[in-house]
């Protein structure tokens, strides 16, 4: 800024006159200009600043615009790019470019009177599994729109918080839930022991919702009743998905403008968004990790078992001899 005015008022007043009024050195502006006509005489921190502002810019971009300092640096490590994180906060701030964070609010915990024939709470507020395929959580968010609010369902799997199926509609109608559960169940059929854990909303206590949990032998789970933390894992999943898509991305026009840029987001989600509490990971490359560590050891007792009946068949063989 300091060296635009020196140009403006060079000939009128001089380099050096300026120089003494303002905060600059003669020399400082000299070099600038000097830099200027010949890129050559740039320093090398300069240059390797402008290839990685264009690393972080690419970055958060291709991120929906939400990536904070910490995941934008490790992105950037996953890609090879080696970078102090005080260098990325540097040049963030520079480039002023700036993550989603959630806002915090106070947590509902008011206690209210519970209906005794709800199913039973068998998550108890822990949402830790060993495997894909031992709890699903599942809760609906509403989207504000030109045309009316438009409702959206989610399941996600707990183990790599991989959203495996969703649904969205113009009518808080009664099967947007059961929806969203079908396509979950087409993309991976329940194992033996699959819990299905939601907050105690209509939709998810449904007759016809409960009937297909057990047609598909799911136990189903409920929480309490105005206990955010019961259903803690699906609400923080639908509050990135609020804040990183719906409040930055609007206003919307109508459903399927939702659904379609939920479309992508889920996909983003699922397959390319680091998620720290699995080590900066997408959840498919978390699950994939899971399958190959399975895959690894049944691969070698194969590989055993094959090398023991060639050597016995070569025993057999030589006894013939």
């Amino acid at each position: 800024m300091m060296v635009c005015f020196v140009d403006a008022q060079r000939e009128q007043c001089g380099v050096e006159p300026i120089c003494q009024v303002l905060p600059i050195a003669p020399s400082t502006y000299y070099g600038h200009k000097a830099r200027q006509a010949d890129p050559s005489r740039v320093s090398d921190r300069v240059r390797r600043d402008a290839v990685l502002c264009d690393d972080i810019e690419r970055v958060w971009d291709d991120n929906y615009q939400v990536y904070v300092t910490r995941k934008v640096w490790k992105e950037l490590g996953r890609q090879g790019q080696e970078v102090a994180r005080c260098t990325v906060e540097r040049l963030m701030r520079k480039l002023d470019l700036r993550g989603t964070t959630r806002g915090k609010q106070p947590p509902r915990t008011t206690r209210l009177e519970e209906s005794a024939s709800r199913p039973p709470a068998l998550v108890d507020r822990d949402f830790t599994v060993t495997a894909p395929n031992q709890l699903w959580v599942a809760d609906l968010t509403y989207v504000a729109t030109w045309r009316g609010f438009v409702y959206v369902a989610f399941v996600v799997d707990a183990y790599a918080r991989r959203i495996v199926g969703w649904r969205a509609s113009s009518s808080l109608r009664s099967d947007l839930a059961l929806d969203a559960l079908e396509q979950a169940l087409h993309a991976r059929p329940a194992s033996d022991r699959l819990i299905h854990h939601s907050d105690r909303g209509s939709q998810h206590l449904a007759i016809h919702y409960t009937e297909r949990l057990l047609e598909a032998g799911i136990e189903p789970s409920v929480g309490s009743v105005g206990d955010s933390y019961d259903n803690a894992l699906a609400e923080t999943v639908i509050g990135l998905f609020k804040s990183e898509l719906i409040y930055r991305r609007g206003p919307w026009r109508h459903l399927e403008h939702v659904e379609f840029a939920t479309l992508d987001w889920v996909d983003w989600w699922n397959h390319r968004r680091l998620l720290e509490p699995i080590g900066y990971m997408p959840p498919a490359e978390y699950e994939e990790l899971y399958y190959q560590h399975q895959l690894t050891p049944a691969l070698v007792a194969g590989l055993t078992s094959l090398s023991l009946r060639n050597s016995r068949g070569d025993s057999v063989r030589n006894s013939h001899v």
